[in-house]
């Protein structure tokens, strides 16, 4: 029997992911509960009959209010979906490690203290459903991302043991991982690539236009929809038996077995034959 909508806290909702799953949820029946650092960009969501809620995920007031104000109106939460998060690109010895700590207080650090804010209630409930917005690129590598995969292997490890640690109580942990996605995630990644001159200068300026290129070229027609992860995310949700992982859309499965079957040097040149190897 699938599982019944209940209330559900959305993170990163102003657009892309977060958006999607909220509208698909609450036309569904669920009460959903969209958050995002500015609330104003939610309006469209509170107008589709989504209840809307400032969130910003590197903030711990900011968290512990949002949370507490499902809890103070709903008197519990159900769901909570973790899909706020973002790209920071360059390479390594060229980002002000201020940012790599970000990347982290955004893509990691803030999705464990929501989960840690949320699952008193849903202990006590005894059920719960815990799906966190991880990506193709917790499991392989592209030149000009570490701080990005690092953040997202780490949440790939943070599931793995959060998904053992709570089923006791009757509380599920998915993953979702999303490979190529045709939002505006290209337009972020290129805000945050680092700028200057320097030894890495022609190589950041390379991976950015590589990242463009797979949001707006040809590769585009390889990548899904934000609503394919939402379906996604709802049946994540909703089954009684969730996988602890799905891959969305297709072609990231092609991606995944590439790098699993390739040793590391024949990798690594696949690689150079796309980026330009700083020298």
């Amino acid at each position: 029997m699938a599982k019944a909508p209940g209330t559900v806290l959305i993170t990163g909702c102003s657009s892309g992911i977060g958006e999607a799953t909220a509208l698909r949820l609450v036309r569904k029946g669920w009460d959903v509960h969209a958050t995002a650092r500015r609330p104003e960009t939610l309006s469209a969501l509170a107008e589709a009959g989504c209840s809307t809620l400032a969130l910003d995920v590197t903030d711990e007031d900011s968290m512990t209010t949002a949370v507490a104000a499902v809890l103070d109106s709903r008197g519990r939460i159900d769901a909570l979906v973790n899909n706020a998060g973002y790209s920071q690109s360059g390479a390594l010895e060229s980002i002000d490690l201020t940012d790599v700590r970000r990347q982290f207080e955004t893509n990691v650090f803030g999705l464990i203290r929501l989960a840690q804010l949320v699952l008193p209630a849903m202990r006590r409930q005894r059920s719960g459903r815990i799906v966190n917005i991880g990506s193709m690129g917790g499991r392989l590598t592209f030149p000009g991302g570490g701080a990005y995969h690092a953040s997202k292997y780490a949440v790939e490890a943070l599931s793995d043991a959060l998904r053992f640690e709570v089923a006791g109580f009757g509380i599920g942990v998915v993953l979702v991982e999303p490979g190529l996605i045709t939002t505006r995630f290209d337009e972020k990644v290129a805000a945050e690539m680092p700028e200057g001159s320097g030894p890495y200068a022609a190589f950041n300026a390379a991976v950015l236009k590589s990242t463009l290129e797979a949001y707006d070229g040809p590769m585009a027609k390889l990548g899904g929809p934000p609503e394919a992860v939402a379906r996604t995310i709802e049946k994540a949700l909703t089954k009684k038996r969730p996988r602890a992982r799905y891959l969305v859309p297709p072609s990231a499965y092609g991606a995944i077995a590439s790098r699993r079957m390739m040793p590391d040097r024949a990798w690594d040149l696949a690689m150079r034959s796309q980026f330009p190897q700083p020298r």
